[in-house]
């Protein structure tokens, strides 16, 4: 597995990750045994880079992601996060970036997974009643602790970013990105290169989608799975995203590979500080996506992905609610 520098601070990590939020809540039933193994196989595999949050579960896949590197967190690069704040039954109470609430979100953090630090700490959602430069000063403290190592951000804009950034260092900003959701191409890639921030690009494969396993709502069958709320998977969105799926489709058969191995390369090729963090619950999808790391697309090939899922052509908002995008 090929490594990348995330950031400018030191941080390197394997060119893909694993999210392991669906181990736990959103996708479906768990299977806890398969979870681990998943994540054990990925060690193996080389991808040494796991992402995870205090709110997925809610925390009960932090949880698991402990027990999971326990005899081999020297292998792993940790990354978790804070700022969407929910209650053990599950219920939300908000997005909470005041200082106090950093310092404690994470200690539990750590006491959850098992660890003396987090290798990279991000705020999950930027709290709009609270000054960036008061949560990141928390943040920062955690860092002089020695609790945390880097710093991320999670869906933050442009301007968000240049203060946090102007407070300490951020290592990372992580952001939806794909071939279905390209709209940090537009000014949040230019900022952070231009700061010197890796990218981190989470649901790579369009929350599933590009895998090209749902072809209606009837393939979502679990009630619980999040994704029939989700605009881009209800009525004409899902007729108009399926059509543009063929055409993906189309292009992964003519180069032998599926079309989630053609999603991720797309996303590998955004650049050397681009790292997607496909989430996979099974070891099978694991290895096919683990597969994508070594395929080579040329300029022509790029051209017609292009082409094929132009910026803009999705159907539908990336959330059924985006007020809590930072924007």
């Amino acid at each position: 597995m090929e490594r990348r520098k995330l950031g400018s601070q030191g941080l390197e990590v394997s060119a893909e990750g694993l999210g392991c939020m669906g181990m736990s809540e959103f996708y479906g039933p768990s299977d806890e045994a398969e979870a681990v193994a998943t994540i054990h196989r990925a060690l193996d595999l080389g991808v040494d880079f796991l992402d995870t949050a205090d709110m997925y579960g809610p925390f009960t896949n932090e949880r698991l992601v402990g027990r999971a590197i326990a005899e081999r967190r020297a292998e792993v690069t940790l990354a978790t996060k804070f700022g969407n704040e929910r209650r053990d039954d599950g219920s939300w109470v908000g997005i909470n970036g005041r200082p106090e609430y950093v310092r404690s979100a994470c200690e539990a953090s750590l006491a959850r997974l098992g660890v003396d630090h987090i290798d990279l700490y991000y705020q999950h959602r930027v709290d709009k009643t609270v000054p960036i430069e008061e949560t990141v000063g928390a943040m920062a403290e955690l860092v002089s602790a020695g609790k945390v190592r880097y710093l991320g951000l999670s869906e933050a804009s442009p301007a968000t970013i240049r203060r946090a950034h102007a407070v300490h260092p951020i290592t990372a900003l992580q952001t939806e990105y794909s071939l279905w959701s390209r709209d940090p191409e537009q000014t949040v890639l230019p900022t952070v290169r231009e700061l010197g921030i890796g990218f981190v690009a989470y649901s790579p494969l369009g929350r599933g989608f590009l895998a090209g396993r749902f072809r209606g709502p009837d393939d979502l069958r679990d009630e619980g799975d999040f994704r029939h709320r989700h605009p881009r998977f209800q009525d004409d969105n899902l007729t108009r995203n399926l059509e543009l799926l063929g055409r993906l489709e189309e292009i992964a058969r003519d180069k032998g590979v599926t079309p989630a191995q053609l999603a991720l390369a797309w996303v590998l090729r955004r650049g050397a500080d681009v790292v997607p963090i496909p989430g996979t619950k099974k070891r099978r999808y694991l290895e096919e996506n683990v597969a994508a790391a070594a395929l080579a697309l040329g300029d022509d090939e790029l051209a017609r992905i292009d082409e094929a899922l132009p910026p803009g052509a999705t159907a539908g908002q990336r959330y059924a609610d985006m007020k809590t995008i930072d924007a």
